[in-house]
């Protein structure tokens, strides 16, 4: 239900509960980066705990209260914590200029999605970067809060979502105060994606070439950083037949990265496959969900 809200009425990319957290972290960040690990440590239980707590209390309260209104209150935090569209019309975007021949279009829509600059980019490099992103945010947006979502209900889509969040805003920055500061949300995210990017992975082989994800999976996966994208992105690479990673023109010079994937050079058909490989996953995912969920309803 929550999916199909979130089709019918899409929130914006940055969408009121992740404003809320932005301005919150930028608070903590303000308060309490000192430089040192412990500070970031502070910060990540201040702006977390709280939430997660509240999320879980007003869960269990409504449950036993009134059990639509529990219904309806996991559905408000889904819809809030996942969806599709917060992605999708970035990846629409980019390929539509593609397939038009657009190239400035293109590297402006991946730019502002990627928050990097794309200006150097070839065709092929905004293909096959867009497929990354896709995959990834496929992950982080649908496929990692459903797994927190079933593991601990409404809190637990949420705190994936506030650890998403605070390792893109703290873990990500290189200025040597915050280096050290960010350094536990990034570990803190690593640990709870630990689980989700490899069944997210195993999703991806298993609706996909299941031979050449495995084999991505096991050969590439540990030269990519963080390794949980690497696995992730491998697998989606080998599932498609596709090549990722690779060098990219950017900053007046060519970065090298490693391969991963498989197959032929990335381009626009290859993102439709991307696209229908994240649909299948979702399918089989569900799939899985209906089957558990009659099982425990028939004892």
């Amino acid at each position: 239900m929550a999916l199909a809200f979130e089709q019918a009425w899409p929130l914006r990319q940055v969408n009121p509960v992740h404003e809320v957290l932005n301005r919150g972290a930028e608070w903590l960040e303000a308060q309490f980066n000192g430089g040192q690990r412990r500070h970031g440590v502070i910060a990540w239980l201040l702006a977390v705990v709280p939430i997660v707590a509240a999320v879980a209390a007003v869960s269990y309260l409504l449950h036993e209260i009134n059990v639509a209104a529990a219904w309806a209150w996991n559905v408000t935090v889904l819809y809030f914590t996942m969806g599709f569209r917060r992605f999708s019309h970035s990846f629409t975007g980019i390929q539509q200029a593609l397939r038009a021949g657009d190239l400035a279009s293109a590297r402006q829509h991946l730019s502002a999605w990627r928050g990097e600059p794309a200006t150097e980019f070839n065709a092929a490099e905004i293909a096959r970067v867009t497929i990354e992103q896709g995959l990834l945010a496929s992950h982080r947006h649908v496929f990692g809060p459903i797994f927190w979502f079933i593991a601990l209900g409404p809190a637990g889509a949420m705190l994936y979502f506030s650890a998403t969040t605070l390792a893109e805003l703290w873990g990500l920055k290189r200025e040597p105060e915050s280096v050290e500061f960010g350094r536990f949300a990034t570990q803190a995210f690593f640990w709870l994606d630990w689980v989700p990017s490899r069944l997210t992975a195993a999703s991806f082989a298993v609706v996909g070439d299941f031979e050449d994800a495995v084999y991505c999976w096991r050969s590439q996966a540990d030269a990519w950083n963080p390794q949980s994208h690497g696995i992730i992105l491998s697998a989606g690479g080998g599932a498609l037949g596709v090549r990722l990673g690779d060098t990219l023109h950017q900053y007046g010079t060519v970065e090298y990265r490693p391969e991963l994937g498989i197959g032929d050079e990335a381009e626009p058909d290859h993102m439709q496959q991307a696209v229908g490989l994240i649909w299948r996953t979702l399918v089989l995912v569900m799939f899985l969900i209906l089957l558990v969920s009659l099982a425990h309803a028939l004892g």
